[in-house]
């Protein structure tokens, strides 16, 4: 059985203030949600339509917000520039965006989506919506008020932090696996991570 669909303990309370296991993580937990209800979404995406859940997402934002520059939908995505640029590479060379020079300022690129890039929309938006509404089904109508709430706040409160908290260490994705793994001291060798 893999940790996605591990279930917490009949009887045991999982404490979200103060957590004892990587089970009482919030963003652990909001991670195996989305990996179990956007299991469904990535195979209606990429098993009947081709495009991969990143094309998606661009795809849905141009498809709601027309005009974006390619900063403004990497940072409505939230993904790195680089990322949300090889996506709307691909969306075009799919036929499904297009990149056009802005009026009276030809360095600088909006984006939009082809009639096609329309027309999939159209067709894939209410399937996925179908697909979060059997999801939230195991909710009453109150609980998932309260939900929308909390999540709000919730990304609020997260916004708050990442413009706060560990602001001297840069996160460094490129260096990822390519880099030689870090040794880590025994217990008792380096008293710093005591």
């Amino acid at each position: 059985m893999n940790d996605c669909s591990k279930q917490p303990i009949p009887g045991q309370t999982l404490s979200l203030r103060a957590p004892r296991s990587l089970d009482e993580l919030l963003n652990y937990r909001l991670l195996r949600l989305y990996a179990v209800s956007g299991a469904p979404v990535l195979r209606l995406l990429e098993g009947r339509y081709g495009i991969s859940r990143r094309e998606w997402r661009l795809l849905a934002l141009l498809a709601t917000q027309a005009g974006l520059s390619p900063s403004a939908i990497a940072d409505l995505a939230h993904l790195d520039r680089p990322r949300a640029s090889r996506g709307v590479a691909v969306l075009v060379q799919k036929g499904l965006a297009h990149r056009s020079a802005r009026a009276g300022d030809a360095r600088h690129a909006v984006l939009g989506l082809t009639p096609a890039g329309q027309a999939l929309y159209d067709e894939l938006f209410p399937q996925i919506a179908a697909l979060n509404k059997q999801v939230l089904q195991a909710l009453d109508d109150a609980t998932v008020q309260a939900l929308d709430q909390a999540l709000t706040r919730l990304t609020d409160a997260a916004t708050a932090l990442n413009a706060e908290a560990v602001r001297d260490v840069r996160a460094d994705r490129r260096a990822g696996g390519s880099r030689a793994a870090r040794q880590w001291p025994a217990r008792g060798e380096d008293e710093r991570l005591t």
